[in-house]
């Protein structure tokens, strides 16, 4: 028998990863088509994978639906927030777990990766309680602290895992022509940490800018605090749900992570710091 050709062999992988990426991407395209199809196309019983006409009335619902502004702003600061205070507590809890040796190091790590693999939702209730205990119900802050507490067991293990990769000669021969030790890190291994922070930063944009659980359970009253994923839930009412102005307000929804993920994904390696030891 003769040895099958390479590109052969291939074909049937390719093709699985070609279907893959169809049933992925799928409900993407219905979302987008959707908002852009007249109300009609919308209830024909005859779906249409592309539209005959195309409309931007359904976009014109969603940004001048009531909230639209405030609750972009809360989504941004939120999630901004919440990245930035998980990127700077992660960055010196990883570079103590990498870099220094102390009594119960591996207990601590054991204890992060039990948090990544806990179910957020589970902590719903004991959550609220506390808020409500402490009188931090329906604020932003403590929106914030809790989508800084979802995300800082990944931000860890992945920037520790980053500050690994870089080796310690390249601090200590910054400390030999006179850096102090943070000096060392910050001019010598912060700039080769920059895969992982972008890698870090884009999850927790992600998974706080998507998060909806606390949202809609520990802003209650004040409905001007809320995000933009409680804000899509606006679309249904008594009368039925506008599968229009839903769509297009999910597009909306969906363009910022889109847009990060577009600047950040080539910069997301893990080989620049290999590249500045062979270098």
């Amino acid at each position: 028998m003769t040895p099958q050709h390479p590109r052969i062999r291939r074909i049937p992988l390719n093709a699985a990863a070609v279907v893959t990426v169809v049933v992925c991407l799928f409900p993407v395209y219905w979302m987008i088509s959707t908002a852009f199809k007249p109300s009609r196309d919308i209830r024909s019983p005859e779906p249409r994978l592309v539209p005959y006409t195309w409309t931007l009335d359904h976009f014109r619902r969603a940004v001048q639906a009531d909230g639209f502004e405030l609750f972009w702003r809360n989504s941004v600061l939120v999630t901004l927030g919440a990245v930035l205070l998980a990127l700077v507590v992660a960055l010196g809890s990883a570079f103590a777990v990498a870099r220094m040796r102390w009594k119960g190091r591996r207990q601590f790590m054991l204890l992060v990766f039990i948090a990544q693999m806990a179910p957020w939702e589970s902590l719903i209730i004991p959550v609220y309680i506390i808020s409500r205990d402490t009188d931090m119900l329906d604020r932003l802050p403590t929106l914030t602290l809790v989508y800084f507490m979802i995300t800082l067991p990944f931000t860890i293990v992945v920037l520790r895992g980053f500050i690994a990769t870089v080796p310690p000669e390249l601090e200590e021969a910054a400390q030999v022509d006179g850096c102090t030790r943070t000096g060392a890190f910050r001019r010598v291994a912060l700039p080769l940490l920059a895969p992982g922070l972008m890698a870090t930063s884009l999850f927790g944009f992600i998974t706080a800018w998507n998060e909806f659980a606390y949202a809609n359970f520990l802003i209650i009253k004040q409905q001007d605090n809320r995000t933009l994923p409680v804000w899509l839930s606006s679309f249904q009412n008594t009368f039925g749900t506008d599968w229009g102005a839903t769509m297009a307000a999910s597009t909306l929804f969906a363009l910022p992570a889109l847009v990060i993920f577009l600047l950040l994904q080539r910069h997301v390696t893990s080989g620049f710091a290999a590249g500045a030891v062979k270098g």
